[in-house]
């Protein structure tokens, strides 16, 4: 992905109202997580979508863009120790190269009772065939999320692994808690049943008739607690630094 990329993104933002409704219902959610008062640092900010639903956003990515506040990479932040209450990261977790340097940054520059929260694919029995057939982002069942490692200078900063959410908050989950036990993971939540992939995303196409959305989404409200392992395209998890 690159700039030209992330400006296409928001040409599709601003035409297609489904996918502006899907967003709001996961920016709604995460603002029901957010400790509250103090500065919201958001990485992966992308088209800076998320200011529209939390003012005091500092949006910052690791590509320049005339709607972010700051520009770094999440391996490395530039704030000092306990500067921040919340860190909100969409659909940036399974781009990071070593998300061990991620959550150890995190947990430096969050304050006591501080927040991560994060929402990122799902892999799940049916999310799995639409991420591996269908879907342009590669999904890596074998690797250790938690590797350590010097991030490559040369990577490209939007290569990704859809499996690092699923594998680190699942798979790994008691070697991350070892890691960090300062980080206390206070929900799991998996989401997103139907209307994302219909929707198809980014994409410029959509299955979904405008007026169906909004009962689709309450729809899966009521079902995610019983479906949300099987059928959930996308996992909520909030972290809360001890």
């Amino acid at each position: 992905m690159s700039i030209e990329q992330l400006t296409k993104n928001e040409k599709v933002w601003n035409r297609k109202e489904v996918l502006r409704k899907i967003y709001h219902d996961y920016y709604e959610r995460i603002k029901s997580f957010l400790a509250l008062g103090g500065p919201i640092l958001e990485i992966g900010g992308g088209t800076g979508n998320l200011k529209e639903y939390v003012s005091e956003v500092i949006s910052t990515d690791i590509l320049p863009s005339l709607w972010l506040d700051c520009v770094f990479d999440a391996q490395k932040i530039p704030f000092k120790e306990k500067s921040m209450n919340n860190i909100v990261g969409v659909d940036v977790l399974h781009h990071i190269e070593f998300p061990r340097l991620f959550f150890s940054e995190a947990s430096r520059v969050l304050k006591s009772g501080g927040r991560i929260i994060l929402l990122d694919p799902a892999i799940t029995p049916v999310s799995y065939l639409f991420y591996k057939y269908f879907h342009n982002e590669p999904v890596k069942m074998q690797v250790n999320p938690l590797k350590d490692g010097v991030p490559n200078p040369d990577r490209e900063p939007f290569d990704s692994n859809q499996a690092i959410p699923s594998l680190l908050f699942g798979k790994y989950s008691k070697e991350f808690q070892s890691e960090f036990p300062e980080l206390k993971i206070v929900k799991k939540h998996f989401l997103s049943l139907w209307g994302y992939p219909l929707s198809g995303g980014f994409q410029s196409w959509c299955l979904i008739p405008k007026l169906l959305i909004n009962p689709i989404l309450k729809v899966e409200r009521i079902l995610e607690s019983i479906l949300g392992r099987i059928f959930g395209f996308r996992i909520l998890v909030v972290l809360e630094k001890k």
